[in-house]
């Protein structure tokens, strides 16, 4: 992917000294620049940490230009929001770039539910001990370009954005009431996934990806939909076939139990019983 601020800094006078894009979808530069201009407004979230120098970093205010720039030092620049840099002095600094998509994703993990909104708080010049530790431990302390140190630099960066998603961030809890579902196109497609891969253990994740949606989401406006949840809807579509199958063939309750997505014959069995009030048997002797 590529990064507007990133493309930005490369068109100016900055030096880039190394780049990482991460699997997580995250990317971290490392760059220094001296005596540059720079005008940043980008569809996407930057976290900038001063590794040395920055003394005489300055940004552009209502009341004029701010200066506090310094070693371990921490600017956030939000999606969507411009921000004018005077870099009168030398610094260097690493970047770290991401989508609001990640950062959502990351909010929705931290809080278990989604919010109706939420962004970055811009910050300027701001000194964070966590975040210092965590720049400096990890992301200072390792080769980029090691494929072995992936899996140690998308820890740090996820915990980076947790740290600033719990305290350089404004959230919206109120949700508009759900008045419609989902699109019949859509549902429609969910609704054959789910028979297609009956025998499959889906979860919440994997319907919402096929939907596009946060789980969260999904899961309000699929309900809206149908007017069940979608586990209910699932082990219903499950009991059905279960019930086809014990009618129409002299398969094996096991064999019935795996091709409709059940542990086991008796897990079958009990959640069977609880919907009809008939063991599988029963339900075979009256068909």
């Amino acid at each position: 992917m590529n990064y507007k601020t990133f493309d930005t800094l490369s068109q100016q006078r900055a030096t880039l000294h190394q780049k990482v894009a991460l699997n997580s979808g995250i990317q971290l530069a490392s760059w220094s620049n001296h005596h540059d201009q720079i005008t940043v407004n980008s569809d996407h979230h930057t976290l900038s940490l001063y590794v040395e120098g920055g003394y005489q970093s300055y940004q552009k205010c209502r009341g004029g230009w701010h200066n506090g720039g310094g070693p371990d030092k921490l600017c956030i620049m939000p999606k969507d929001v411009e921000s004018h840099w005077d870099i009168r002095g030398p610094l260097s600094f690493v970047h770290l770039y991401c989508t609001q998509q990640h950062l959502r994703q990351t909010g929705e993990q931290i809080w278990d539910r989604s919010p109706a909104d939420f962004s970055l708080v811009e910050t300027s010049f701001q000194r964070d001990d966590k975040v210092t530790a965590l720049y400096r431990h990890f992301l200072l302390s390792y080769d980029w370009q090691d494929s072995a140190n992936q899996l140690v630099l998308s820890s740090a960066s996820t915990l980076l954005l947790t740290h600033l998603i719990q305290h350089y961030s404004q959230v919206n809890w109120r949700l508009p009431t759900v008045t419609g579902g989902l699109s019949p196109y859509v549902l429609r497609n969910i609704r054959d996934y789910i028979d297609a891969h009956i025998a499959d253990p889906l979860t919440l994740a994997i319907l919402a990806k096929q939907a596009a949606l946060s789980e969260y989401h999904f899961a309000r406006m699929f309900t809206a939909s149908m007017n069940v949840p979608p586990h209910h809807y699932v082990m219903q579509r499950r009991l059905h076939l279960a019930q086809q199958l014990m009618s129409t063939t002299h398969l094996s309750f096991t064999e019935i139990a795996y091709r409709c997505g059940f542990s086991s014959a008796s897990h079958l069995s009990n959640r069977f019983k609880n919907e009809t009030g008939l063991t599988p048997t029963q339900f075979r002797q009256h068909r």
